[in-house]
């Protein structure tokens, strides 16, 4: 098999399992702050475990409804009510 042929399946391989992954669910943990920078960039973290860090975060945080929705556009990170079906199709609850 030539470097080239090995090259190609590795990279299909590789845009195959980013693929899947993409497609995955967030999996979110207690413990971690989940950061939106900017376009594109997201970041994970622990938090400190502090009574006086969980109050700060809490004040004026909201709880996230059921089905909701985020997606991108134009560089901007939205989300809405709804859900979508295994199509991709977005209906309104």
């Amino acid at each position: 098999m030539t470097t080239l042929s090995k090259s190609l399946i590795a990279a299909g391989a590789f845009v195959i399992a980013t693929a899947a992954f993409a497609q995955t669910p967030w999996e979110l943990k207690s413990g971690i702050a989940y950061i939106y920078g900017r376009p594109g960039k997201m970041s994970a973290m622990a938090m400190a475990s502090t009574e006086k860090n969980h109050e700060a975060m809490v004040k004026n945080a909201k709880k996230v409804p059921e089905n909701t929705v985020f997606f991108m556009d134009k560089g901007s990170l939205y989300y809405t009510s709804g859900r979508l079906d295994p199509t991709g199709n977005f209906y309104v609850n």
